[in-house]
């Protein structure tokens, strides 16, 4: 295949590391562009990093310079992005922009923001297919998105836009990493993981190295679309949990809860849900040609040994993860032992639970509690 000229917006976050890499190993000519204008390790040296801020439009444009073949967004959040984008169209060849998941609706108008509401978990098809509805435009994440999407195709062939609609991204370098959820509680010798829903939620994960492949893959068939972003498999939460012990080697007690978690601090992940999203990932497949590079187990070891060094910088994990903390102390504490220790104690008095057995790898059937 051949190359050309890339500019990737919004570098050195976690998808843009993956890209840059994946686009300059094959030979793609990569402007870096972030805010602080740093650049990774993985990098070939000749990467060009560059200092931009993704909401000033003349270095916007001082970056993309006399043109260039493809435009990678990582950071376009909102339909004035895409305005700007538009505004260079003359000057790029075509453009993949990080979209997500969060933009669709069930048939009954349900979401991600309706998750806090009574009845307003999703209920999705499984899979999850592109032509599903998408909510309207409006001011949170996923509706902010939606501007952003329908302004990009509604340019057409004045700038083919793949729009990557990704799911629970993971991998190293991620500001929010549900990850961190197992990793921390492994690392603190937390015996127990209590777990909602039966521990059968299955929020599909996308790997930072899968996505860096669907843009490999888009920048060399340009064209005006949405595509899903996702791993070769969507583990349930439970299995999610059993890997990351096997990773660092422990083991622990299965505790599935039938139904939502019995506190607000017990039993509720990063991945908890009532009903399981999983996208569907074939016309991917149809239109790019795309095979998963990696899988969710097999890239794990990686993203713990990253969450592992930095607690080990920094043992307050919200400190370490500030994004993390905030995006979810104002809902939980995803780390409330002792709010998980009371309700175990009451649980086993309810349920006749014995002590804590490790129960990944060979051992007793996970326990069930009401």
């Amino acid at each position: 295949m051949s190359t050309g000229s890339a500019c990737v917006i919004g570098a050195t976050g976690q998808i843009g590391r993956a890209a840059v890499r994946a686009l300059a190993e094959e030979g793609w000519r990569v402007r870096a562009a972030s805010r602080g204008g740093g650049r990774d390790e993985s990098w070939p040296g000749s990467v060009e990093s560059v200092a931009v801020d993704r909401d000033d439009a003349a270095a916007v444009a001082a970056l993309i310079g006399d043109g260039c073949d493809v435009v990678l967004d990582c950071v376009a959040y909102r339909r004035a992005h895409a305005r700007q984008l538009l505004g260079l169209a003359d000057r790029i060849g075509s453009a993949v922009v990080i979209s997500t998941g969060a933009v669709y609706e069930d048939d009954r108008g349900r979401g991600f923001g309706t998750q806090d509401r009574p009845d307003g978990a999703p209920r999705y098809p499984v899979p999850l297919p592109e032509s599903q509805r998408t909510v309207p435009p409006g001011d949170d994440y996923g509706s902010r998105k939606v501007a952003l999407e329908r302004e990009l195709l509604a340019a057409g062939d004045r700038l083919p836009t793949t729009l990557l609609r990704a799911g629970a991204i993971h991998g190293p370098h991620c500001r929010t990493p549900r990850e961190l959820y197992f990793v921390k509680r492994a690392l603190d010798g937390r015996p127990v993981r209590i777990l909602a829903y039966g521990g059968r939620s299955r929020f599909h994960p996308a790997h930072v190295d899968n996505i860096a492949e669907l843009v490999r893959l888009a920048a060399h068939r340009p064209g005006s679309r949405v595509l899903n972003a996702g791993d070769p498999q969507a583990p349930t939460v439970a299995d999610i949990a059993a890997a990351v012990d096997a990773v660092l080697e422990v083991r622990s007690e299965l505790v599935l809860v039938d139904g939502e978690p019995p506190h607000p601090h017990v039993g509720s992940t990063p991945w908890s849900l009532a009903h399981p999203i999983v996208y569907d990932m074939s016309a991917a497949e149809r239109e790019l040609g795309y095979r998963p590079v990696t899988g969710y187990a097999e890239s794990l070891p990686a993203t713990v040994a990253w969450l592992t060094d930095r607690l080990a910088a920094d043992a307050d994990w919200r400190t370490a993860f500030p994004d993390m903390a905030a995006a979810y102390d104002p809902m939980t504490d995803l780390f409330d032992y002792a709010a998980e220790d009371a309700w175990l104690r009451g649980a086993r008095r309810r349920n006749g639970i014995g002590p804590v057995r490790g129960t990944h790898g060979p051992g007793p059937a996970p326990h069930t509690a009401d």
